[in-house]
């Protein structure tokens, strides 16, 4: 059978596809893996019990806007690699802009403490809790989001896994922010970073077994 005649026959009978019907079955998944993860979190930790003052502070909105933001990048970068031939455009370069200005605020932050100090903006009380606890609050969001790109057609299986793990992880974090007592930005930029970072990893290592056709 010649190529001309299979794409024929697979194309046979099919119908149009739904409007938006990527952002559709990705709003769908992320419903269930955003309230999965929120779910979790309340059940395994619960929301800090300062939360009414920590809103009253500029450092705990940024805490939330910056793991919202890499979200949303992710998000953008999922549902293109859901489609064959689509291509990244600048989100590669917007979740450099966010990881590099998180740094920035970092360095500055280090560079106007004392030195003594530099330790704790670092390492916090609660560093090693939250490299467990981001990658472990995004299971719920990583599942629906292998979901959403299962039903469509990724083509670069690595990278899409990648992006529903970052995905993932970004949601977790800026879930598990309402329960984290850390507000520096050296915190967010090694410990936050490296929380999303572990579920991107995981999911760009097992993208090419989960996403294939």
């Amino acid at each position: 059978m010649k190529t001309d005649e299979l794409v024929a026959l697979l194309a046979k009978d099919a119908g149009p596809v739904a409007p938006n019907a990527v952002a559709r079955r990705f709003g769908t998944a992320l419903g269930w893996g955003v309230s999965g993860t929120a779910l979790l979190m309340m059940i395994m930790l619960g929301v800090r019990a300062d939360i009414a003052d920590a809103m009253l502070l500029p450092a705990f909105w940024m805490k939330l806007a910056f793991p919202a933001s890499v979200a949303i990048a992710a998000y953008l970068a999922g549902t293109r690699l859901a489609r064959p031939g689509m291509r990244l455009g600048r989100v590669p370069g917007a979740l450099s802009a966010l990881v590099a200005t998180i740094w920035l605020i970092a360095v500055v932050a280090l560079l106007n403490a004392e030195p003594f100090e530099r330790k704790h903006l670092v390492f916090g009380d609660t560093w090693l809790f939250c490299l467990f606890s981001i990658p472990a609050l995004s299971i719920p969001v990583f599942a629906a989001a292998i979901w959403a790109m299962k039903g469509l057609a990724p083509t670069r299986l690595a990278l899409a896994g990648g992006a529903g793990g970052l995905l993932a992880g970004a949601v977790s974090a800026t879930v598990y922010a309402l329960h984290c007592p850390e507000t520096g930005a050296p915190f967010l930029a090694v410990w936050y970073v490296l929380g999303m970072a572990i579920p991107a990893f995981a999911g760009a290592a097992s993208g090419p077994r989960l996403l294939r056709w």
